[in-house]
């Protein structure tokens, strides 16, 4: 087992020079661009970082402060049991769902299936070429569901790229039957305004809602008009998932005019993306409630009626956010950690420079009843080991651990790796495990890293960007607990009430 020298090390010394002082100024300063959300389409590309940041990489390799290049690290109460490298599909590796014995791996050429009854030993079952990022994944029933944000010539896993000026150009969601998990056949396809970038699942009796997240809208892009203020909403019915169909798009930033009522955004609120949308929405059926991540802005919304979401309340933070990611709440509800995706996932955030504070978690308690509920800030937290500047590192996606009476949850880093850390108590939140690998690369800024790392049925998957599918076992008194809770199902997005 390998572990890290005194994380305090890192945290006093690495990221202190020029380059990463500039990009500290790059990311507070610049337009919208500022939060370009998530990794781009196709294959990561490397980006060359300056002499003096290559030899400050070398250097903290050197002297133990962070991992070699590519070694694998932990804290000693994780044990990495497998890598599944990446196989037919060479694509950025993005987010995962989870059903029985099975894990359903999102990739931006499509998505792949792995038998996991042995988690030591996965196995691959499926691998669909279905090009179209993020494909954004999810499954239900015998339904699984792929986004797709990147504009093509139409619907069907043949097609193309092809620009979004022009109006025969098509995005949105994708519905697959997966009766066969070795044989999964495609079997519907609903356009939305501006793609979907993300997407979230409210299941009921016959029927499937799906809230669409995209944002980006452009004067120039047929489909894609401003404002765009809301999210789409999706109607599949369970038995005849062919006849799903858009059935509304409700408006959750109301205001005058082409931009809407969101966050402005600069050069009012510098360094902050502009509100054009959601990125990701998280909801928790046994309450009623969801929680979005819209880009400039934190929304608390009721879902009893999950055609017409309610806006309950609204908080930005033009402080210390740029780009509101994803969002998790605590089983009881009455806390709601939302991310900040600074730098848009591809740049090095955790360092030095950036701080504490910036491209962190934001704790939310949240305080009062029924429509009245209101978001109240208590803390951020980041992981406490500064990473190289070659490595992209900024808060990502992640589940909470099902533990009663403690709110525990595991999360992705990009090449910050996986935490887990506890906010029970909203005010001083705390790391009480970690894995991760070294840089990538020491002279280039090159994308990689954990983009989805969820606790599943006593394990921790993680789907690295560039390495491959992962599996953890955590052993930690704090969190054995979790080991008694066992799902059927399991979509991040869409939390269950792990003790009914």
């Amino acid at each position: 087992m390998t572990l890290l020298n005194d994380p305090r090390t890192r945290r006093r010394r690495l990221g202190v020079g020029a380059a990463a002082a500039g990009l500290l100024a790059a990311l507070l300063t610049a337009g919208p661009a500022v939060a370009t959300p998530d990794p781009g389409d196709g294959t990561a590309t490397s980006k060359e970082v300056s002499k003096s940041a290559q030899a400050e990489v070398r250097d903290a390799i050197r002297s133990g402060e962070i991992p070699g290049q590519d070694e694998i690290v932990h804290s000693d109460n994780i044990e990495h049991l497998t890598n599944i490298p990446k196989d037919s599909l060479p694509g950025t590796n993005s987010d995962l769902a989870f059903q029985g014995r099975y894990a359903f791996a999102g990739n931006y050429d499509g998505f792949r299936v792995f038998d996991i009854k042995n988690p030591k030993k996965p196995k691959t079952v499926a691998q669909v070429l279905c090009p179209g990022s993020q494909n954004d994944i999810s499954v239900s029933g015998n339904l699984l569901f792929l986004s797709t944000d990147s504009s093509r010539s139409d619907s069907s896993c043949n097609s193309t790229t092809q620009p979004a000026t022009e109006k025969s150009s098509w995005e949105g969601m994708k519905v697959f039957d997966i009766t066969d998990k070795r044989n999964p056949k495609y079997v519907a396809a609903v356009e939305t305004a501006c793609g979907s970038h993300t997407h979230t699942l409210v299941p009921e009796g016959k029927n499937v809602y799906i809230y669409v997240s995209s944002y980006s809208p452009d004067a120039s892009y047929p489909d894609c008009q401003p404002p765009h203020d809301g999210i789409s909403v999706i109607k599949v019915p369970r038995k005849a998932p062919e006849r799903a169909a858009l059935v509304g798009f409700p408006v959750l930033f109301p205001g005058e005019g082409s931009d809407g009522g969101g966050n402005p955004g600069g050069p009012t609120n510098p360094g902050v993306s502009k509100t054009t949308g959601c990125h990701d929405i998280t909801v928790l059926p046994s309450e009623d409630l969801a929680a979005g991540a819209c880009m400039g802005d934190g929304i608390l919304f009721s879902i009893k009626d999950p055609e017409r979401p309610k806006v309950i309340d609204r908080v930005q933070d033009n402080e210390n956010f740029a780009f509101w990611h994803s969002a998790t709440f605590n089983q009881k509800a009455n806390k709601v950690v939302f991310t900040d995706e600074l730098g848009g996932g591809g740049a090095a955030t955790c360092n030095a420079e950036i701080g504490p504070d910036r491209g962190a978690d934001g704790i939310y308690d949240i305080v009062g009843r029924g429509d009245h509920r209101k978001l109240v800030f208590r803390s951020y937290f980041k992981i406490p080991r500064h990473q190289a500047d070659t490595e992209n590192c900024v808060a990502h996606n992640g589940s909470l651990i099902p533990v009663k009476g403690k709110d525990i949850m595991v999360q992705a880093w990009y090449q910050g790796g996986v935490s887990v850390w506890e906010f029970t108590d909203s005010s001083r939140p705390k790391e009480i495990a970690y894995f991760e690998r070294g840089p990538l690369t020491t002279d280039a800024m090159t994308t990689g890293g954990s983009w989805s790392a969820y606790y599943y049925n006593g394990y921790i998957y993680s789907n690295d960007i560039a390495k491959g599918f992962d599996v953890l076992k955590l052993s930690d008194r704090r969190t054995d607990p979790a080991e008694r809770v066992r799902l059927q199902e399991l979509n991040t997005q869409t939390q269950p009430d792990y003790f009914d």
